[in-house]
């Protein structure tokens, strides 16, 4: 049985869904908004969760995410799509991709239209469509690489192929609908009754609507999520890149690769890295466990990686914590290994 929480935000009315699949196990929350970060933390507390990722569907205008203040709260991982703009997230998905937790695996479906960046995640019977299909409604399409052709081919080609029983939950509802189903959106929702894509496209054309109130705050600030690496790097924490490059190989350097395994597969990996998951990380800094014992036993130097650096500055600050001085993460993670020049390998 999978616990599941619909959480609400008044001024923007967004959805935020926090799932888990037992109390006390881990967590992953989907669209969480800025104010409301306490509430989370609080719920999650009464549960006795662990949150392991945070998630937007896409790059919102009308709040601020809560996914940067969760990340320092709670070391999660934050995740967006490859498409977004943001300067940093823990990991990017894309389509096909599968979104895991302790025993959940969330379908990653690639729908742009209301924004070039939007993402649905389907996971049992229910699908969360963030702005793409809402209850009785469809989102705008006039900002922010907004296509409504595209938004058309997402919502028939993709979301309504879905069985008609599946539940769904959208990022926002302005008229206090929870939740409907794919079939009920089929045939009571006015914007899909059109015959054609440029009937949709002209029906959206039409809309003329004012841009979100907080568009011009919540945009700039949504962009910028990442960790300050550079805060890291002036503590003399970090490697770049460029010098990484001369470690692959050396005896008293052990590479530590913090990604999932479905991102090392996607992506590949650093030669002679030792595959140790972000997820268990805390575990593995321990006194007496594996990498504590790795880096004591032989002198080695611990050096982090992940994808774009933020699971790594984490890591390196908690390597610290536990008496590890000696530790460092590579800065710009393997997006800027791979512009460095740097080889991968299967893994």
């Amino acid at each position: 049985m999978m616990l599941f929480r619909q959480l609400f935000e008044p001024v923007s009315c967004t959805y935020s869904y926090l799932l888990a699949s037992r109390r006390g196990g881990e967590a992953l929350i989907i669209d969480p908004v800025l104010e409301r970060v306490e509430r989370y933390l609080q719920l999650i507390g009464e549960l006795g969760l662990k949150l392991v990722k945070a998630v937007d569907t896409h790059l919102h205008a009308d709040h601020i995410t809560g996914l940067g203040a969760l990340r320092d709260r709670t070391q999660c991982v934050t995740v967006m799509g490859e498409q977004s703009a943001v300067d940093v997230v823990s990991m990017r998905v894309a389509d096909g991709d599968r979104l895991r937790i302790e025993g959940l695996s969330l379908d990653v479906i690639y729908t742009p239209g209301h924004t070039d960046d939007s993402y649905s995640f389907g996971v049992a019977d229910r699908v969360f469509t963030g702005d793409t299909l809402l209850i009785r409604g469809t989102g705008r399409t006039d900002f922010q690489n907004g296509d409504a052709r595209a938004q058309y081919d997402s919502i028939f080609r993709r979301l309504l192929a879905l069985p008609e029983e599946t539940l769904v939950y959208p990022a926002h509802d302005y008229k206090g609908d929870t939740v409907s189903t794919i079939g009920e959106e089929k045939r009571f929702n006015p914007r899909l009754q059109v015959r054609s894509v440029a009937e949709y496209a002209a029906l959206m054309a039409g809309l003329n609507l004012p841009n979100p109130k907080m568009m011009d705050v919540a945009v700039p600030a949504n962009m910028r999520q990442g960790l300050v690496q550079e805060a890291i790097a002036r503590r003399g924490w970090a490697v770049s890149a460029e010098d990484a490059l001369a470690l692959v190989g050396r005896d008293d350097v052990l590479l530590v690769d913090l990604r999932e395994k479905g991102e090392r597969e996607r992506h590949g990996g650093i030669p002679g890295a030792l595959h140790a998951p972000y997820t268990d990380l805390r575990e593995n800094l321990q006194l007496g466990s594996m990498l504590h014992e790795l880096a004591g036993a032989s002198g080695r130097r611990l050096v982090f990686f992940c994808t774009f650096g933020e699971r790594s500055a984490m890591a390196v600050q908690a390597a610290q914590e536990q008496g590890l001085t000696a530790a460092r993460h590579i800065q710009g993670g393997i997006d800027a290994w791979k512009r460095a020049g740097g080889r991968l390998g299967p893994t």
